[in-house]
């Protein structure tokens, strides 16, 4: 009989089976899954399409005719849409659609900074920018925004990866929520990060070619003035990334303005005449809404609920300071924190110093931004502290009351809205006016596009008709002007019949066709 050795196995090992590991998910990945259960529970039941949605959505809708698409817009949204509206243009589908979209892109964008920040950190910045009012009501809205700020997350994120000589993998972080030790790279991982770069801002320039440039601007800088970013690569692909997601919109610019300079003065002028003035003022008024503020002459919604908002700036600053005192040898875990506050400033100024009116919407990527050095800078200081883990507990318990309430109130706005464009929709079938037709006059955009009918204008913003032509049309198919409830009719549709629309403040003119 043998004597077992050191290398044999135990008589039991040869039944013994290894046992499975099983990974938990991360806490970022938690945030984005209650992000998106969120979006699906209390956002997609309520909502139909909304105005801007509606131009966007019928672009690529082959069911319906394309809404006149004004000078400021860019085609990113529509891209966004298109995969869904080619099958169906049901709203609660597309807000499903896009509500999927965006809770992995919320995922994926702040994934980029785990391997900078770490795990805890990552997720609590994610927290802080999903429990937004704004980024839980538009999450899953055809409205370009929110993708902008996910976009400037992570292209701020790949630039300091390849910065900061990050591996291109994931990087999950430490338990506590430390940053991996930088690893290395692995082979391709620094290229990788420009391809991340360039396509990230491509994508921002794509949603809105103004905030693509704008976001260029700092992201340039960096490039400029920290060393590890002194070389041509990352510059090409800041700079690649803007050209390459303008090409539509410059390509429009010429064919349907004759250039680019006369289609941004034409989108200067549909804003209201851009220039430099202080918007500061109706940003605040509206930071709890209404969704859009124009003109903002208005009382501010519970001013108690805006603390948050002027509490940012004080935040932001001490920040810029602790990342300030790090010292001469810190320069990489200074501009971690440096460079979103600059892009958040950067991203902020043209809705604070040209515009003549405010939405709270206008201001998502620079707080998708701020959440980054915010959360970092908490977690250090509350680590190991417990006044300080009760004192932020404490805070984000208040903010997240102040979210709840600007969410509810805004998210029943929204659905009466929304509805409203539906039920104005439903009286103009009853009238006898069904695709093929035409509305025209207030609110023509989204009641057209839930009417199936074109959308036409003989003044505005959206005009894109002559009052010959639309006396043409009234010929060939039916035609309905909106009006306020107790308004006169437009001078073009005095002779036509006026159409009652009970309930939503609205009184439709019917042309009579003969």
């Amino acid at each position: 009989m043998s004597t077992p050795t050191a290398l044999s196995p135990s008589p039991g090992a040869a039944t013994r089976v290894p046992a499975r590991v099983h990974r938990r998910p991360s806490a970022l990945a938690l945030v984005a899954l209650a992000y998106g259960v969120a979006q699906l529970a209390a956002v997609v039941p309520w909502l139909r399409l909304g105005w801007d949605e509606s131009v966007y959505v019928s672009q690529t809708d082959p069911h319906h005719p394309a809404a006149y698409f004004s000078a400021p817009r860019s085609r990113g949204v529509t891209y966004l849409t298109a995969p869904l509206t080619w099958l169906t243009n049901e709203p609660h589908a597309v807000h499903l659609w896009l509500a999927l979209l965006s809770t992995a892109c919320l995922y994926g964008a702040f994934a980029v900074w785990r391997p900078l920040l770490g795990t805890g950190r990552c997720a609590l910045a994610a927290g802080l920018f999903a429990a937004l009012w704004t980024a839980l009501l538009y999450g899953p809205q055809a409205m370009p925004n929110l993708w902008v700020a996910l976009g400037a997350v992570a292209a701020t994120g790949w630039l300091l990866r390849g910065a900061a000589g990050v591996a291109g993998g994931a990087g999950a972080g430490t338990a506590d929520g430390a940053p991996d030790a930088p690893r290395g790279l692995v082979p391709g991982g620094r290229r990788r990060a420009w391809w991340g770069v360039a396509l990230a801002i491509a994508g921002v320039t794509l949603l809105r070619f103004p905030d693509g440039c704008w976001l260029a601007v700092p992201l340039g800088l960096a490039c400029l003035a920290h060393r590890p970013l002194r070389r041509l690569a990352p510059m090409a692909a800041v700079a690649g990334g803007v050209a390459a997601g303008a090409v539509p919109w410059i390509v429009e610019a010429y064919a349907r303005w004759g250039g680019i300079g006369e289609r941004l003065r034409v989108s200067s002028d549909v804003q209201g005449e851009m220039g430099l003035r202080w918007a500061g003022g109706d940003a605040w008024l509206s930071v709890n809404g209404p969704l859009l503020c124009r003109p903002c002459h208005i009382a501010p919604y519970q001013p108690w609920l805006t603390w948050w908002w002027l509490l940012l700036p004080v935040l932001a600053l001490v920040c810029a300071v602790r990342a300030r005192r790090g010292g001469p040898g810190r320069a990489a875990r200074r501009i971690t924190v440096w460079l979103p506050l600059a892009c958040a400033v950067v991203l902020s100024l043209p809705y604070l110093l040209t515009l003549g009116y405010s939405a709270p919407r206008f201001f998502l990527p620079a707080y998708a931004l701020l959440s980054l050095p915010l959360a970092a800078t908490a977690l250090d200081v509350a680590r190991g502290r417990r006044p300080y883990v009760v004192a932020l507990c404490a805070v984000l318990a208040l903010y997240g009351v102040a979210q709840g309430t600007g969410f509810w109130r805004n998210l029943m706005g929204a659905r009466h809205t929304t509805h409203r464009y539906e039920a104005v929709a439903a009286h103009l079938h009853r009238a006898g006016i069904r695709p093929p037709c035409l509305v025209t006059g207030a609110q023509t955009p989204p009641i057209s596009y839930a009417a199936g009918c074109a959308s036409g204008n003989v003044a505005g913003n959206n005009k894109n008709l002559t009052r010959a032509g639309l006396r043409t049309l009234t010929t060939r198919i039916p035609v309905a002007a909106i009006t306020a409830a107790h308004a006169a009719p437009p001078a073009y549709a005095r002779t036509w019949r006026p159409l009652p629309l009970p309930g939503t403040g609205l009184r439709a003119w019917v042309a009579e066709r003969g």
